[in-house]
């Protein structure tokens, strides 16, 4: 039996609030026979769910596409409610049932629905303010409502409220965008919270990333705006059909909130003895409330959420309580994350909390916050005096592992906290374990990593004054982050706010949103903080890579003229157009070989610059030719023919020395492809020679280290790779293991092993970049990887790299087709591998050290490093002797 399950809409599962009219559907397929594909499918469409009525339907279509599938002739209105459901025909003749239904709505698209303005609080002079403000409005509905739904958002951080209720259960809305193109507005269900008659209202909005401060080591604030402002429409459907909107304007009443002061950085000041009960009610007294200012009518800017929503995720309890030597009360949750603390308590009215946030203790086991620089995270909360009080921050959240407790009324019990970790709601797909406890937690630190540095955008980090979307750290990462968690969605919304900061002659910032509009590296135009090597490829590197590890096709066409701006850009100031040396670069970015003090390592910059010049104009070449656009396709293909050229005549001796003798040089040259072919072997050589003269440790930074181990065991040197994966002394990644991380750090010797502290100005111990080794570690140690042929897992490349000390390995990845497994097993009498395929996928799959013949009842055909087999759908089991 065959039948179509866990029906998506734009990746997710009845999503409400689409942000576009012409949603892509995707479907798994179950069956319990091999080797299943999808020969056809149907698609039904209608206003009910039982599908009696309003019915179109696709008819049979030849396909085996069952992830993407768009109805190009059909489009869906703002506010359109839709179920569908889907039939499927297999390869082996089998016809499925229609599958359950699922269902979308479609928000709000067109900018002339919206009737709502933004109101505000503040005046024109508030921009020093970081004060929260409140906004209420009451309404009489006077029929019975079938459905209603609020479309609302902000310039600061909102949460709504109707009828005395919180409205949904996102944080931090309406995220963090490029505010003066871009801001995005959700859409509640409110069906349920409303009633017929006088209903009721409210908004609690802070500064947040819009006009609080950003940057703080350079003191930036009010960068999008100077007032905080609240839109919002409410739209009520009743029995008969008939709408009714309430929409923000003039007459809605503003006070000032119960949230004294909130920063994204600094942390929040929260007086209970200020909140007014029943504000968010209906027939509450507005004494003291006055009308609210129209900050703005302008909604050109509004868009639709377009990525996924920041919510609270796991929770954590207070594993211990203790005095540390300096006299702090310190509570250990367990585990670095980005969130907050929410603490009950009861005391007398105008008793404080005041809770300070740290993710580590110094040698002497004091609590360590000068690697948060300005930041203060310090939550402040005084007490209404009525029982028993509960807190959480509204809008802000923290970087920590242990809060300190700086006052507290009465005893301090630990059990009246407890951490939550929020981040962006992204599905789960890849996990790995191993006979190593070490490297699986050195894997699950670095999702942590990505959970705590994905809210809403890709940071660098979520403790300093800093957690901006540093598109370096990004682009480093975005290939492990595909193997850990569903990443396609989070950053086709983060690319949006990339493309509009682009500048006009095609330099991409450093940070996006841009926040650095204003520093310079120098005095001249071409010293604005953009442009640098691998930091401005992410406008190029992660929308292939998102292309490749999820087959959406749209993200590339998105970003395709943005990609090629920054490409032609470089082509313009690069010498004889092919030698990527003016404007500043980070470089490989605190790499252990940089000189004292500094953080650019040694590799000279004009040569990891032409190598990203080079990467990047490979991959527009490639895009172009899977958009069809054949002459840009053969003109950068072209291109890097003579980058390529350029590269081995600048930075090779005729005999194969490399001029640049540095780990990150060689490792960029080997993978990269750049190495002329008589400088190959040399190159490896030279790479093996640094290492030996480092005890075969890494000196390597940003640059080099994500692609060290792969150059190794890709050039015949996997002891070597497998060496550097499992050294456990400085430095190393598991060195960080030891010493007790949950995270991974900024900089290899993060915690020196006397106990003493890297530098405190730049120092986080929660930055995904070095995680980037999980790349290899998912499609090399475990052996999993999409194949380079085709896109999305559509085709698995199965390759396990048996080595090291491992005895076993197990890859699962959960694809958007299913399931993908691979585990493999050494034993006394040879290997073990097994092998999940879902259907309506294929695999190749490569034994390692396999003799050709039949295994496990496949036939299997000579590969270099093994034997070879195509498999279909289905579980698989081999054993032999390599």
């Amino acid at each position: 039996m065959i039948k179509a399950v866990q029906l998506r809409t734009e990746y997710r599962e009845n999503p409400m609030g689409l942000h576009t009219g012409m949603p892509r559907f995707g479907w798994k397929i179950e069956s319990d026979k091999q080797n299943v594909l999808q020969g056809a499918y149907s698609l039904q469409f209608s206003s009910f769910e039982d599908f009696h009525a309003e019915l179109w339907e696709s008819g049979k279509i030849d396909s085996g596409e069952s992830q993407f599938v768009s109805c190009k002739s059909l489009s869906f209105a703002s506010f359109e409610k839709k179920f569908w459901r889907v039939k499927i025909w297999d390869n082996l003749g089998e016809e499925s049932p229609w599958s359950e239904s699922a269902w979308f709505e479609v928000s709000m698209l067109k900018q002339n629905e919206w009737k709502a303005a933004f109101i505000s609080a503040e005046d024109e002079n508030a921009g020093a303010s970081s004060e929260g403000t409140a906004l209420r409005t009451e309404f009489n509905l006077s029929k019975k409502i079938k459905s209603a739904r609020l479309y609302a958002s902000a310039k600061g951080i909102y949460e709504a409220w109707c009828n005395g209720t919180r409205v949904g259960d996102e944080r931090l809305t309406p995220g963090f965008t490029e505010y003066g193109s871009r801001i995005l507005f959700q859409t509640f269900d409110v069906t349920t919270a409303l009633k017929q008659g006088l209903n009721a209202l409210g908004f609690m909005v802070g500064p947040g990333w819009y006009k609080g401060d950003m940057a703080g080591w350079l003191g930036h604030r009010n960068c999008f705006g100077t007032r905080t402002a609240v839109i919002a429409q409410l739209r009520v459907v009743y029995e008969d059909d008939t709408v009714e909107l309430v929409c923000s304007d003039g007459n809605w009443k503003y006070n000032k909130a119960p949230v004294l002061y909130s920063e994204i950085y600094h942390g929040e000041i929260y007086d209970a003895q200020k909140e007014e009960w029943g504000w968010s009610e209906a027939g509450f007294t507005e004494q003291s409330w006055k009308p609210a200012y129209v900050e703005s009518n302008d909604v050109s800017m509004l868009k639709a959420a377009d990525g996924l929503p920041v919510k609270e995720q796991e929770h954590f309890k207070a594993l211990s309580l203790f005095t540390t030597p300096g006299g702090d009360r310190v509570i250990d949750f367990g585990q670095n994350i980005s969130g907050y603390v929410r603490f009950t308590v009861s005391g007398k009215a105008g008793e404080r909390v005041k809770i300070r946030h740290a993710e580590i203790l110094d040698a002497k086991g004091n609590f360590y916050t000068e690697n948060l620089r300005k930041a203060r995270q310090t939550i402040e909360y005084s007490l209404r005096g009525e029982g028993q009080e509960s807190y959480s921050p509204h809008f802000t959240f923290q970087g920590f592992r242990y809060i300190a407790v700086d006052e507290w009324p009465g005893s301090l019990d630990m059990n009246n906290f407890e951490a939550i970790a929020v981040y962006s709601d992204m599905r789960p797909m890849g996990s790995f374990t191993s006979s190593s406890e070490l490297l699986n937690r050195l894997v699950i630190n670095t999702k942590w990593s990505m959970k705590d540095n994905f809210v809403d955008i890709p940071t660098d980090c979520p403790q300093r004054d800093e957690r901006l979307g540093w598109t370096g750290d990004a682009q480093i990462f975005c290939r492990s982050a595909s193997f850990l968690m569903e990443a396609a969605p989070f950053f086709r919304k983060w690319l949006r706010d990339v493309a509009v900061s682009q500048l006009p002659d095609g330099r991409v910032p450093h940070v996006a949103p841009n926040v650095l509009k204003g520093y310079q590296h120098g005095d001249s135009a071409q010293d604005e903080p953009a442009g640098a090597t691998a930091w401005a490829d992410a406008e190029v590197i992660i929308p292939w890579t998102m292309y490749r590890y999820f087959g959406d096709r749209a993200i590339l066409e998105e970003q395709y003229p943005n990609m090629k701006k920054w490409v032609d850009y470089i082509r313009g100031v690069a010498e004889g157009g092919t030698l990527f040396n003016t404007g500043f670069h980070f470089g490989d970015w605190v790499a252990l070989d940089a000189k004292e003090g500094s953080y650019l390592g040694a590799t000279p910059n004009d040569l990891s610059a032409t190598v990203f010049y080079a990467y990047s104009t490979e991959l527009l070449s490639k895009s172009a030719a899977v958009l069809g656009k054949k002459e840009d396709a053969e003109t950068y293909t072209e291109l890097h023919r003579k980058i390529a050229a350029s590269f081995g005549e600048e930075f090779f001796s005729p005999r194969g020395r490399i001029a640049a003798r540095t780990q990150t040089a060689c490792i960029l040259s080997l993978y990269f492809d750049l190495c002329p072919p008589h400088a190959r072997k040399r190159t490896l050589d030279t790479l093996v020679e640094l290492l030996k003269e480092n005890t075969n440790h890494l000196t390597t930074g940003f640059l080099g280290t994500p692609f060290a181990c792969r150059v190794l065991a890709d050039n015949g040197r996997p002891d070597l790779a497998y060496e550097l994966l499992f050294k456990e002394d400085f430095p190393s990644w598991l060195y960080q293991v030891t010493k007790g991380a949950t995270t991974i750090w900024e900089h290899w010797d993060g915690l020196k092993p006397d106990g003493t502290m890297w530098s405190a100005d730049m120092n986080s111990f929660n930055h995904y970049a070095y995680g980037a080794v999980c790349d290899w570690i998912f499609s090399s140690v475990g052996g999993l990887d999409t194949d380079s042929d085709t896109v999305g897992f559509k085709k698995a490349l199965i390759k396990p790299l048996p080595g090291g000390p491992l005895a076993w390995a197990e890859t699962n990845y959960e694809s958007a087709y299913g399931l993908f497994s691979v585990r493999w097993e050494k034993s006394d009498n040879g290997l073990k591998v097994d092998v999940k395929v879902p259907h309506n996928t294929t695999a190749l799959l490569i034994l390692p050290e396999a003799k050709a013949g039949t295994i496990g009842g496949i036939e299997f055909s000579p590969a270099e490093g093994g034997a070879r087999a195509e498999l279909g759908s289905g579980a698989y089991s081999f054993s032999y002797v390599p």
